[in-house]
């Protein structure tokens, strides 16, 4: 067992905060009364590995001048099979019996009632195999509850459905697998507020990465992520990340030691290293090792576009200093309830120069709410920060676009717009009316294969520029891409509230910039090189 040795106080603990050895002592001292209960290690007592330690003297023995904990939340981001649920569960006991609170209300949750229950197991075996607790506390198994006698105090299971059930009064909670999470409301039911009565409530959030970047889970992970690299400051929230870079070698054994604190404890290298194998032999699988292995935040499915590669292209794009340019429109205006995407793109004036990509976006303004809590996309902050823009009513008012088009006409030089033939026949007519030249651009490999393979050409040599704009990288965080046989692509998704109408606007007015350029005169940069293929 790798034991803590030379330990320092947190480099997160407030100026006017100190260590307190004791109540640190206590903490672990407790944990270590305890037994493990699963494999190899049943029976034997609980000592606390390095980290573990650390966690636990960081958490508990950081106090405020007052006396009480200055830490209220914890999120501990790790691979699984390195003893998260054991270590939840020890301090699922700790809050309940050893943390001298009167009527404490602890509570274990997770997305289904059966994951939650994996904790409280756990934790119930450890009682039972601790002669000092057993005579004190009571199991209610078929309610996943346990009662600590001598202070009437409780833990008690509660899943994701059980949101709705207000007026905790909380002193501990312990979120399992936060990933999991299928929306926020359980965790702001539990975190927001439920506390407030107690003096030192803790947040014990323990969690293996996920696949959704608009979760409750990879916002905490941003935040904790922020901390850590001194972004932001709470003096209230503990964050302990263990994974790998984006950038590193997920097949290299020092990556697997760095990311996984417990290798050779209770996972063991060759265990590792034959899930790494796996996953060389077959790609599917890489990303499933990258995320439970590695604790990577990795899609589901592999993406088209290398999001690092597309970050790297945000340099900023100033309307002002496009004024009087050529460029070229997109338009996709997909359904009446759905966004409507229009997107401009600057060609270079010169060799110097690179494309520049200014979009805009548009949904019903009474929709926005369903939309927020149907797709679990940020639709509203996106309204508020002013990068997606709403039209009244319950559908898109195409009246409105044009009128902003034609407002965009006399800003910028708009040689032509592309638009999918398909839905767009009036708004079409009516541009036209206005003096812009309407192209219709077909949806199928043939018109989108070129534009489309060589937007990666342009992104992975950064001569494109999106100021980063947060809608369109989303959509183009979306993109799957389909293949004829013939080795031609075009831009699909994987789901339906999964949206590309902006990459596709993109892309459309992509081909025509490539095509005519600054002149106008027809030529393409089709005609003058090799297509890349990928």
């Amino acid at each position: 067992m790798r034991k803590l040795k030379g330990y320092k106080t947190t480099k997160f603990m407030a100026e006017d905060s100190h260590y307190n050895k004791k109540a640190a002592d206590y903490a672990v001292n407790f944990i270590e009364c305890l037994c493990h209960t699963k494999g190899t290690w049943a029976g034997k007592k609980f000592e606390l590995i390095d980290w573990q330690e650390r966690i636990i003297r960081d958490i508990f023995g950081v106090l405020k001048p007052n006396g009480y904990r200055q830490f209220n939340t914890a999120y501990v981001e790790i691979p699984k099979k390195q003893g998260k649920s054991e270590l939840a569960a020890a301090v699922a006991l700790l809050l309940t019996c050893g943390d001298g609170e009167e009527r404490a209300e602890v509570y274990g949750c997770a997305a289904a009632r059966q994951q939650a229950a994996i904790v409280f197991d756990v934790a119930a075996d450890m009682v039972r195999m601790c002669p000092a607790l057993s005579k004190r506390v009571k199991i209610l198994t078929s309610q996943k509850r346990i009662v600590y006698i001598p202070t009437n105090s409780f833990y008690q299971v509660l899943s994701a459905e059980a949101y709705s059930k207000h007026g905790f009064n909380i002193h501990g909670v312990v979120f399992d697998e936060l990933h999991t999470q299928p929306n926020r409301k359980l965790f702001d039911v539990m975190t927001k507020g439920s506390g407030d009565a107690r003096m030192q409530p803790l947040y014990f959030l323990i969690t293996t990465a996920g696949t959704d970047t608009h979760s409750i889970c990879y916002e905490t992970h941003q935040k904790a992520k922020d901390i850590l690299e001194g972004r932001k400051i709470d003096p209230t929230f503990y964050p302990v990340i263990y994974g790998a870079d984006e950038s590193e070698d997920w097949t290299s054994p020092e990556v697997w030691k760095k990311a996984n604190p417990s290798l050779g404890i209770t996972v063991g290298m060759d265990k590792v290293e034959a899930a790494c194998n796996s996953a060389r032999q077959n790609p599917g699988e890489e990303n499933a090792f990258r995320q439970l292995r590695l604790n990577q935040w990795v899609k589901q499915s592999v993406r088209w576009m290398p999001m690092e590669k597309w970050d790297a292209c945000n340099a900023p794009v100033i309307p002002e200093f496009l004024r009087g340019r050529i460029c070229y429109g997109g338009l996709d205006l997909s359904s009446t309830t759905d966004i409507t995407a229009f997107v401009l793109v600057f060609p270079p004036t010169d060799d110097d120069e690179i494309y520049s990509v200014l979009p805009y976006f548009w949904l019903p303004e009474e929709t926005l709410p369903l939309r927020v809590r149907r797709d679990h996309v940020p639709y509203d902050v996106w309204e508020r920060q002013g990068y997606l823009k709403t039209t009244e009513g319950n559908v898109v008012h195409y009246g409105f676009i044009e009128n902003f088009i034609e407002e965009l006409g006399q800003k910028f030089h708009i040689k032509e717009i592309a638009f999918d033939r398909w839905g767009a026949v009036q708004m079409s007519q009516n541009l036209e009316d206005l003096g812009f030249t309407l192209v219709q651009f077909g949806q199928g490999y043939k018109d989108m294969s070129p534009p489309t393979k060589e937007l990666m050409k342009l992104t992975l040599e950064k001569k494109i520029a999106h100021g980063g704009q947060p809608v369109l990288r989303w959509m183009m965080d979306n993109i799957f891409i389909k293949r004829d046989p013939a080795g031609n692509i075009k831009p699909d998704k994987e789901k339906s509230t999964e949206k590309i109408d902006g990459a596709v606007a993109m892309i459309m007015a992509l081909d025509r910039a490539i095509r005519c350029g600054c002149t106008g005169d027809g030529t393409s940069v089709y005609d003058e090189r090799d297509m890349l293929i990928l």
